[in-house]
């Protein structure tokens, strides 16, 4: 006598759920760990709140006297270019932290689970926007302690943030890839000493037309630059004279510049991913 086996139809992978679902978990893993580590906690809050005091407090008053800021004063000029560089600083506490999962074989463990590859890095990913949202909220804060203000309407504001978002987008998947091309923790510091002259050499404290000839150029084509300039005008604060193709097409360029970022690094982040796993 042979026995009837019924085979169960196998329900579908639910593709896109559970891809959002093993990226929230990566995400709150990275976020409750952040919470439980107060130093790390601390020093990535540190980092805007010391970049207002020095700019905002210390030299303020000194930039903004040696400095004409046509159609305001200098902080509300200064404001937007300290929320691009709190963007942009966050690519050191990606690198290090990515670096120590390395290490420590974090990443081996995500990769064993029945989980996507990509959701590995995209939850580091949606983990510094979440925690960019703090951080430019401390910035704003102390903003408004500074005198500085928005002046336009609700859309332009909430489009002047999402271009910060996008921006620091691009620059966490920057933290990832070379995170996982560091040979550890150690070496991710040095490239974040590199990171803070590239971050000045933009549109950020001072205008690019009042720096040399030779730098004013590259430094309009810092992709900061384009986000500061373009979230200027989004906001209504003062900004330098468009002496720039990159001035006068700020919105364009704050969009193209972190979609090319995010498409060259995320691919070769999760090249490097495999070829760890190996």
């Amino acid at each position: 006598m042979t026995a009837v086996v019924e085979v169960l139809p196998v329900a579908p992978r639910p593709g896109l759920r559970w891809f959002a679902s093993d990226t929230w978990v990566v995400a709150r893993r990275h976020l409750m760990r952040l919470l439980h580590r107060p130093d790390e906690l601390l020093g990535t809050l540190l980092i805007p709140v010391l970049a207002v005091g020095m700019f905002g407090f210390v030299f303020g008053d000194a930039l903004g006297a040696a400095m004409t800021v046509p159609g305001g004063e200098y902080r509300e000029f200064l404001l937007p270019g300290l929320f691009a560089l709190t963007m942009a600083f966050g690519i050191g506490n990606t690198t290090i932290s990515v670096a120590a999962d390395v290490r420590g074989g974090v990443l081996d463990r995500m990769r064993s689970l029945p989980m996507s590859p990509v959701a590995v890095l995209a939850g580091r990913s949606l983990a510094d926007l979440l925690t960019a949202a703090v951080e430019l909220a401390i910035v704003m804060t102390l903003g408004f302690a500074l005198g500085w203000q928005w002046h336009g309407g609700l859309g332009a504001v909430l489009a002047a943030f999402g271009l910060l978002a996008l921006l620091r987008v691009a620059f966490s998947w920057v933290g990832i890839l070379l995170g996982l091309l560091v040979s550890g923790p150690e070496a991710a510091m040095k490239y974040f000493a590199l990171l803070f002259p590239l971050a000045m050499v933009a549109d950020t404290v001072i205008p690019t037309d009042l720096m040399p000839g030779w730098l004013s150029g590259p430094a309009s084509w810092n992709p900061l630059s384009a986000t500061v300039i373009a979230t200027r005008g989004l906001l209504g604060n003062p900004a330098g004279p468009a002496t720039s193709w990159v001035a006068e097409h700020a919105t364009g360029a704050a969009v193209a510049w972190p979609v090319v970022i995010t498409a060259v690094c995320m691919p070769l982040a999760l090249a490097r991913l495999r070829r760890l796993a190996r």
